[in-house]
């Protein structure tokens, strides 16, 4: 990883360069009326506490400070977050060996590698140069873009992130979970998915993660558990109701988990109905469902 680049002071805490020629002083109103309450102050106390003077000139300078630090920093963070959306940007882009339309600007990248390397150094950029929150993110995202790069690196990196606590602790065991599955290591992956299922993250839906778990089960020959859960998926979401107590659509996964059931255990998947939506249509000539 390259060192951390030292972020630029900002111009308020600069010291001005040498100049004979007079210097206009720009203040700002908050200072401005800081310095007034002050001057005030120290009038009505003239004579008379000269310490206690002293302290609110003290608490008024800190609080021009405070003030000056909290702006900056809302521009460092605004600043990290659209570096770490424009890396995010980049490894979304298409992946196509198809000359582009004439005319077009849009940016694309002939191999996954290719995609993957550049959003590397991208995101590799946001590590270099912010702390917090965004460089967790940017070090996930590099270790998920690396799986098509170097594999066992980006394993090994995924399983750091994986013990952090918060987003990117589970996001990370959640790919490293993928990798595992992808490796034919179903019962570390499954150990994975059993983890996720048991926490009370609600970064990823229990539906996607009880999901991958039952392929990883049905993987393993584990059929019967398999099937609870595709079931348990289906079903649930078959019978979900809105706040005003109507059917909703079923989910792609709940599809998907029916889907699968029917495959492993046709009998079982019968009891699953597809909920009967409204019309927008609303009544009409066709009885209340869609013309089309």
């Amino acid at each position: 990883m390259a060192a951390r680049k030292k972020r630029q002071v900002p111009q308020q805490f600069q010291s001005p360069a040498p100049d004979s020629k007079p210097k206009t002083v720009y203040r700002d109103e908050f200072q401005s009326n800081v310095g007034s309450q002050v001057e005030d102050i120290g009038k009505k106390f003239e004579g008379k506490s000269r310490t206690l003077l002293y302290t609110l000139a003290a608490l008024a300078a800190l609080a021009v400070v405070v003030g000056i630090f909290f702006a900056y920093n809302r521009r460092t963070d605004a600043a990290a977050q659209t570096a770490l959306g424009k890396a995010i940007e980049t490894s979304q882009l298409q992946v196509t060996s198809s000359p582009l339309p004439a005319g077009s600007t849009a940016k694309t990248f002939k191999t996954e590698r290719e995609r993957a390397e550049a959003s590397i150094s991208q995101f590799q950029a946001v590590v270099d140069k912010y702390g917090g929150s965004v460089e967790d993110k940017a070090k996930y995202f590099i270790a998920a873009n690396r799986l098509s790069i170097d594999r066992a690196a980006a394993v090994s990196e995924l399983e750091a992130l994986s013990k952090n606590s918060g987003e990117v602790g589970t996001l990370s065991k959640f790919a490293l979970a993928q990798a595992k599955a992808g490796d034919g290591k179903s019962d570390e992956a499954a150990a994975l998915y059993r983890e996720l299922a048991a926490s009370n993250d609600s970064i990823l839906a229990k539906d996607t993660i009880n999901f991958e778990l039952a392929q990883t089960l049905e993987k393993q020959g584990k059929k019967d558990e398999a099937a609870d859960l595709y079931y348990s998926i289906a079903k649930v979401a078959s019978e979900a109701k809105d706040g005003e107590g109507k059917p909703v659509a079923m989910t792609q996964t709940a599809r998907e988990a029916k889907q699968k059931l029917e495959a492993i255990n046709p009998e079982r998947a019968k009891g699953i109905e597809e909920p009967e939506l409204e019309s927008p249509f609303g009544n009409s000539p066709f009885g209340g469902k869609s013309p089309f």
